[in-house]
């Protein structure tokens, strides 16, 4: 594959049948690196990949695909003209076609056969070299309902290929896979689209999925993208209590700011940008700890295998979450104490929540 040019989607709005679906969006995805699009359902997420892939016009603003603007001030560029593969959600095979025909239903024009075989072997070439790609080079003459989940998941994602386009979108291609399938799949599609130096972008509703899949995140709400980051920086530095709690558990406590710390619950909590006044304190389940001693009551233990997570109810009323790993070393009515153990946390104005 060539070096791919990245994405850049600046203040684009839509409206559909009057209503405003996307709202001033503006994201970048450097040349070659992964975006993940993550949001709940509605929020606009698929509208903005349609946009990109050509599908969908836009009424103001620009989306460019490294140094060609495809679509604003008059520019409408063809879906077919813009070197852009799309995965569907629900991968969108043709089931009276075999796996090979499938992929070929990707080749640029000039090169898609009427009928594969000897007389084109070109085509046939291209295919036998996508499908060894995904890993289902023995199932070309296979039709798509003898596959399982993650075989026709590699299917679209050859089709999807076929034509070499700069540019791959993919719809929350993962969903229709089981937990464990899931996994495994969505890491080999990663790693291969890195090693092909593909500009992709992930729509997901799953932050755990974006979290491993994208370079950075793009998370959107209500028509908007609230914030860009790398999953740690999301994580770490959410820009208000929504995302915080989006993007993981988060324990939002009150407090009374100071400078560089706050007063809580939990006693005083440093804090990673100096404020005063009432706030909202971030803490992550994990940087609780939760000791022997008095202050609060273990109401709950969830026990997952590799963490635990056990729910505190403080003596103010206060319910509060600590993440441990390994076994609880609390059980539900045990006197404890709680506190916060980790780096200089961020807190919100209560004005500004």
């Amino acid at each position: 594959m060539p070096d791919t040019p990245g994405v850049a989607v600046r203040d684009v709005r839509v409206d559909l049948s009057g209503a405003p679906v996307l709202k001033g969006v503006s994201l970048e995805a450097p040349a070659g690196s992964q975006l993940a699009i993550l949001g709940p359902s509605g929020c606009g997420k698929t509208t903005l990949l349609r946009v990109i892939a050509g599908l969908q016009p836009i009424g103001h603003g620009e989306v460019w695909l490294g140094e060609n603007r495809v679509a604003g001030d008059g520019i409408n560029v063809a879906a077919e003209d813009r070197r852009v593969g799309l995965v569907f959600q629900d991968w969108a095979l043709f089931p009276h076609l075999t796996v090979a025909a499938n992929v070929a239903y990707g080749l640029p024009r000039n090169i898609r056969p009427r009928r594969l075989g000897r007389r084109n072997p070109e085509a046939r070439k291209r295919i036998s070299a996508l499908l060894e790609m995904v890993g289902v080079g023995d199932l070309a003459g296979r039709l798509p309902g003898s596959l399982s989940g993650g075989q026709q998941q590699r299917v679209a994602l050859a089709r999807a290929l076929a034509p070499r386009p700069e540019v791959l979108l993919l719809d929350e291609p993962f969903s229709s896979l089981d937990t464990n399938l899931r996994a495994d799949v969505r890491a080999e599609v990663a790693h291969l689209l890195r090693d092909l130096s593909i500009t992709a972008m992930f729509v997901t509703h799953d932050q755990d999925e974006a979290f491993v899949l994208g370079d950075q995140v793009a998370v959107m709400r209500d028509g908007r993208v609230v914030q860009q980051a790398s999953p740690a920086e999301l994580y770490r530095n959410p820009v208000d209590p929504w995302l915080a709690e989006f993007v993981g558990e988060a324990e939002l406590l009150l407090g009374d700011a100071d400078g560089d710390r706050a007063h809580t619950a939990l006693g005083t909590v440093p804090l990673a940008v100096t404020q005063t006044g009432p706030v909202q304190v971030l803490l992550r389940p994990e940087h609780l700890v939760v000791s022997d001693g008095g202050g609060g009551v273990v109401i709950d233990v969830e026990y997952y295998g590799h963490d635990a997570l056990s729910s505190v109810r403080l003596d103010d009323g206060t319910v509060v979450r600590s993440r441990v790993t390994g076994a609880p070393r609390h059980r539900v009515g045990d006197s404890v104490s709680v506190a916060h153990q980790g780096d200089p946390t961020i807190a919100y104005a209560l004005a500004a929540v």
